[in-house]
């Protein structure tokens, strides 16, 4: 991966208007500070001159790399059949042509009002501070320094060397970090077994019923699934560099490699001086402006907006909510009108198909078949669940039915009811 870093421009587009030093430009704020060079930082600075925002604007990335894409660690690079390069989501050139000023590799280390400090002993002021540093990799007590995460490009190559020479592989955590990369390691011919501590996978976000059909795609794909596996305590492995795990049923289990997949997060300790409540992210309006702290926003990961339907803030950590919140902060300090509400969504690719989600199903109290048999034990590919709260429909997700998830997009923004969701399964048969 190419790699653009340092205090000053590194090419056209830094003079003129963009670099006036004193005063507002057009009477936005003249410079903004984009903490995070992932997906949500990206795309802050994208959408800040969508919406004609002229002032400057900084990006402060603790990793070294232009900005990259995540989902691809799990499944195209670790698999090997894309190099690093292939994952940047704007390389120098990119950034040049935003008109963005990038300081790579370096960590931002201390927040004061109007200034940011840095690893390297510089400080930036701005007049908006945009937050979006994500989360780090969630770790066990007693996790060996040698088992593997998966947050970053060098994990996810260190994985793909580590699974070159392995026979086995452990997946500690049965979530859609674990199954997809389980799913990649299948097919690299590896054995595989996912542990999973509660008694269905997936429950948490999509529930006991779909997240079961989650679980037989897990084993019909040919990965030995555990559910209900706690895990006890970390042992000594018989060979030098490999792991060995004893569940609280005293199950052994050994493999040539394992990777720790239970969540991730908020990477905020460097905000510890703020006096903000941190536990959960930094809470935010419906806006993203950070309760507490003057002229700064969140987004992304580490970002818990006010939610109207929860009654409170909520931290969720999808691609497209970094996207979706991205665009709304962007308006925000641009002073552009903001854009209109989107509809959530998520996806993942495992095992031969492709999983999507529409909508809140955490929002729901009960479940409606529309296609396909999966929940009477039929084939998971094709089917296709809607999530109700009371008649409201609410979400919906597929399994490998792109084309049929795609025309629920519309009654989940609306809000239609289930005789409509059941006469839309009908028309598409």
């Amino acid at each position: 991966m190419g790699r653009n870093s340092g205090a000053g421009p590194t090419g056209k587009g830094f003079d003129g208007v963009l670099s006036r030093e004193n005063g507002s430009v057009n009477g936005q704020p003249q410079h903004v500070l984009i903490i995070g060079a992932g997906l949500g930082g990206l795309r802050t600075a994208e959408q800040l001159r969508a919406a004609g925002f002229e002032g400057r604007i900084s990006l402060v990335g603790e990793e070294p790399h232009p900005p990259y894409d995540r989902p691809p660690l799990s499944k195209q690079l670790l698999a090997g059949d894309w190099e690093p390069e292939r994952i940047v989501l704007r390389g120098r050139e990119g950034l040049d042509e935003l008109a963005v000023r990038t300081y790579l590799g370096t960590r931002a280390v201390a927040l004061r009002p109007g200034e940011v400090e840095l690893s390297d002993g510089s400080t930036l002021h701005a007049d908006a501070i945009v937050i979006a540093t994500g989360v780090v990799a969630r770790r066990l007590p007693g996790q060996p320094d040698h088992l593997h995460t998966l947050r970053s490009v060098e994990d996810a190559l260190a994985l793909r060397e580590a699974l070159e020479k392995a026979g086995s592989l452990l997946v500690v955590g049965g979530g859609f970090i674990g199954a997809e990369v389980a799913s990649t390691a299948k097919s690299r011919g590896l054995h595989v077994t996912v542990i999973e501590a509660l008694p269905v996978p997936f429950t948490r976000i999509l529930g006991d019923e779909v997240g079961a059909l989650c679980g037989r795609l897990i084993t019909e794909g040919g990965v030995t699934l555990r559910t209900g596996a706690r895990l006890a305590r970390f042992l000594d492995a018989d060979d030098p560099g490999a792991v060995a795990v004893e569940l609280v049923d005293g199950t052994r289990i050994d493999a040539d490699v394992a990777i720790v997949g239970v969540g991730g997060q908020p990477r905020l300790g460097w905000l510890a001086d703020t006096g903000l409540d941190l536990s959960n992210g930094l809470v935010c309006d419906d806006s993203g402006r950070v309760r507490g702290l003057e002229g700064v926003w969140a987004v992304g990961d580490i970002a818990a907006w006010d939610d109207a339907e929860h009654g409170g803030p909520r931290r969720t950590e999808h691609w497209t909510n970094a996207t979706d919140q991205a665009a709304v902060v962007a308006c925000a300090i641009a002073g552009a009108e903001p854009p209109p509400p989107t509809v959530p969504y998520f996806w993942s690719d495992q095992f031969g198909l492709k999983i999507q989600l529409i909508g809140r199903p955490e929002l729901a109290d009960s479940t409606l078949a529309l296609h396909g048999s999966g929940l009477s034990g039929g084939a998971v590919k094709g089917t296709v669940v809607g999530y109700l709260a009371g008649d409201r429909l609410v979400a919906v997700v597929g399994f490998g039915a792109a084309r049929l998830v795609a025309r629920y997009r519309a009654l989940v923004a609306n809000g239609a009811n289930r005789a409509e969701a059941l006469s839309t399964a009908e028309s598409l048969g």
